[in-house]
């Protein structure tokens, strides 16, 4: 598959293997300091790969019982924050993933996929989960065309309410902000995606 092969060749400076915890860097090879998720540069970036801003959130209507958990998240790159028991009126797919993690690198080219023929009323989303490097996530969004909004949890406050034990992990939230389905670990294909859409959401896609 071409984007796969365009995928791991671009990539391959960046990749870093498991999905246990961020990783340690080499002793004799610190890695550099990551600019700041609200840097002019990471910004700049963030144009570049054309990421959409992240949706707006109602501030003030009241969480659900089974839904999206009352915590505020930052925009990758800058932008507005998003408080996920705000989002209301459409129905949602969550990716919870980071630029190190195998099976998320694995799985990408089949949400680039889905999320760049959706034209329906499906809202994409991507959390980049326990991540140390947010300019190296804007890199993979860049590189898989990964234009859908994306959220950052570098302290893993989801992990609790979520019960996330690390990505990639996918939820599927009505428009009513109730968790309809989860997803955990890889999906081994497009069709999986929009299976699953279609059996928790009603979404043909």
């Amino acid at each position: 598959m071409k984007v796969r092969t365009v995928f791991a060749a671009l990539l391959a400076a960046v990749v870093l293997a498991g999905c246990g915890g961020a990783p340690t860097p080499e002793p004799t090879q610190p890695e550099p300091t990551a600019p700041a998720n609200n840097s002019d540069e990471l910004r700049r970036a963030k144009q570049d790969a054309k990421i959409a801003d992240c949706p707006t959130s109602d501030p003030a209507v009241a969480a659900v019982s089974s839904g999206l958990p009352d915590l505020v998240l930052s925009c990758l790159g800058g932008g507005r924050d998003v408080r996920l028991a705000g989002l209301r009126g459409r129905p949602m797919m969550i990716n919870i993933w980071a630029q190190w993690c195998q099976p998320c690198q694995d799985e990408a080219p089949y949400i680039a996929e889905v999320a760049n023929g959706n034209d329906t009323d499906l809202m994409i989303l991507g959390v980049d989960y326990e991540d140390p490097r947010p300019d190296r996530a804007i890199e993979f969004a860049r590189v898989l065309e990964w234009r859908f909004p994306q959220l950052v949890d570098q302290d893993k406050v989801l992990a609790g309410p979520l019960q996330i034990t690390g990505p990639p992990q996918t939820f599927f939230v009505r428009a009513d902000g109730t968790i309809a389905g989860r997803h955990v670990g890889p999906f081994r294909s497009a069709d999986q995606i929009r299976a699953q859409a279609k059996e928790y959401l009603g979404v043909t896609l």
